[in-house]
């Protein structure tokens, strides 16, 4: 059996009390001994690389590691590895940031002295910070805020993740002829910064943005700032552009699907270098970009479509309706006037009866026009006072107008919807009903309103003859009912819902609506910068969601 005394003896002798201060010096991790007051006493090789100086420039000088007694155990965040390690930040320059992990534990012999282990975790906790940054970004684009909130919440992040000294997101408009600026950070705000930008345009300057767009390739520009400071064609811009302090430039094209829809100029602060991983970084908060910006145009080429097609039906009902109606009330009108040019006496019985045709005429000319009033006016009880106030003044005044009756069922909870949701929902219901009283021939109609888990229901049924069996002018199939309905589809689709018609037993129609309450509500857009370019980008068939 081995002595283990004899082991211990070897060892010893392989690494005596003297080589214990030359191992310290070759460790692999930096190293260091502080005197009470938290100056450096001692610092070994990779410890004086770590700090970027020399012992006699270190020894003797603060160090960033705090004193044992202020080193009390905190709970980790997310992203640290273990309670004993603690982060700090040193500065080896002015500009330079570095940041150390570091173990630190007093000296056994005396406890006022302690030993330090130091590593270098800059890029480390900046990769970190860069995909919480993209995480922040992604359930940014899923909230209910304008593009311009996000864009700009966007640009703050990468300012901040990044420590830049200024960003832009910029988009085109969809005509080609402009630029937007939708978000930025870092800058103060000047009413007339695009002029002045616009005017070093006219002077011969070169805007690498407009090279990033038309290459749909980042461009980047080391000391970008050292190159235009002094350039006469830039004047207009040197005032407001020396309040950053940057020095490289990078411009990074949003792409959607091929196409440039816009660019995100990131202007570093003096000092910084353009690596791959930053530029990876920014890519990818690019795409974040592009996708909100894909999602607005989507959203907004929606509204105007249904604009649009509101504006069909209206001329469809006015042509259906109320045109003929005054048509009749004209040929009435004509047939007085015939009536008068006689020379012989006109019975009060044939002008009683033309008189009574046009009053008939008129009044359900009036009928028509206040329906058509009534679907046109907006509906603020659905912004304001929620879905349920909303469908129960739509139903008072439909049974006051057409003599209907209904049966209205509400469920728990309906009454806290409100907003976009409830428009859209409110609208479809007034729709539905519409079709009822324009199409059904019904004299009963049930409304129900429920929510069944974390969707919205709505039923609209009717005892009327049915989507198959009307016929002529009622036709519930016919092109203007299904108008109604596509409409009816695009409002449910805006929020990821669904629509169904089937027909009701014995007769009669249900029309049924439902949609999740965790929907995206609509973006808007922001402000206008105009700088002409040549490439477009196509208004998107449908939207690449939030990711």
């Amino acid at each position: 059996m081995p002595d283990p005394s004899g082991t211990e003896r070897t060892a010893a002798s392989t690494f005596p009390p003297e080589r214990w201060a030359e191992l310290a010096e070759d460790a692999p991790d930096g190293l260091a001994v502080l005197d009470p007051a938290g100056r450096f006493l001692h610092i070994n090789r990779v410890g004086r690389e770590l700090c970027g100086g020399t012992a006699d420039s270190l020894i003797g000088a603060p160090a960033p590691f705090l004193p044992v007694k202020s080193c009390d155990t905190e709970p980790p965040g997310l992203l640290d590895d273990d309670f004993a390690e603690h982060v700090t930040t040193w500065s080896p320059t002015p500009g330079v940031h570095r940041e150390f992990a570091y173990r630190l534990t007093p000296l056994s012999s005396d406890p006022s002295f302690s030993v330090v282990a130091f590593r270098d975790v800059t890029d480390e906790r900046h990769r970190q910070r860069r995909v919480a940054a993209i995480a922040r970004t992604a359930a940014k684009l899923a909230s209910d805020r304008s593009l311009t909130g996000i864009l700009d919440a966007l640009a703050s992040e990468v300012l901040k993740t990044d420590a830049l000294a200024g960003v832009q997101i910029l988009t085109r408009e969809e005509s080609g002829g402009g630029l937007r600026i939708i978000g930025s950070a870092g800058f103060r705000h000047r009413p007339d910064f695009f002029d002045r930008l616009v005017e070093v345009c006219e002077r011969g300057g070169t805007l690498l943005m407009l090279e990033a767009i038309e290459t749909r390739k980042p461009v980047i520009v080391p000391n970008r700032w050292e190159l235009i400071r002094n350039d006469p064609t830039w004047e207009p811009l040197h005032d407001y552009l020396s309040e950053l302090k940057w020095g490289s430039f990078a411009s990074i094209p949003l792409i959607i699907r091929g196409h440039a829809a816009g660019v995100l100029n990131a202007f570093f602060a003096v000092g910084q270098s353009v690596g791959q991983r930053t530029m990876e970084f920014l890519t990818a908060m690019a795409d974040q970009a592009a996708i909100a910006v894909d999602y607005a145009k989507f959203m907004q080429h929606a509204r105007d479509v249904a604009r649009r097609d509101e504006r069909q039906r209206l001329a469809r009902d006015l042509h259906d309706s109320i045109v003929q109606q005054v048509f009749s009330i004209s040929m009435q009108a004509k047939s007085m006037q015939v009536l008068a040019q006689r020379d012989e006496s006109v019975s009060a019985q044939s002008v009683r009866r033309i008189a009574d045709e046009i009053s008939l005429l008129s009044q359900t000319v009036l009928t028509d026009l206040r329906a058509m009033v009534h679907e046109l006016r907006p509906a603020p009880s659905a912004e304001l006072g929620g879905l349920e106030e909303a469908v129960r003044a739509l139903v008072d005044s439909t049974t006051n107008r057409t003599g209907l009756r209904f049966s209205l069922m509400i469920g728990r909870g309906i009454e806290h919807i409100k907003g976009e949701l409830a428009e859209d929902a409110y609208r479809t219901v007034s729709e539905a009903i519409h079709n009822v009283v324009k199409h059904a021939d019904a004299s009963r109609v049930v409304v129900r309103l429920a929510i069944r888990g974390d969707r919205l229901e709505a039923t609209v049924s009717d005892d009327g003859r049915g989507i198959d069996a009307a016929k002529g002018n009622t036709d519930r199939s016919g092109p203007a009912h299904g108008y109604g309905l596509a409409t009816m589809r695009e409002r449910a689709q805006r929020w990821g819902g669904t629509l169904t018609v089937r027909p009701r037993r014995p007769t009669g129609t249900i029309v049924r609506l439902s949609m999740p309450m965790t929907g995206e509500s609509p973006l808007t857009a922001g402000r206008l910068l105009t700088i002409g370019t040549t490439d477009r980008t196509p208004v998107p068939e449908r939207p690449e969601r939030p990711r």
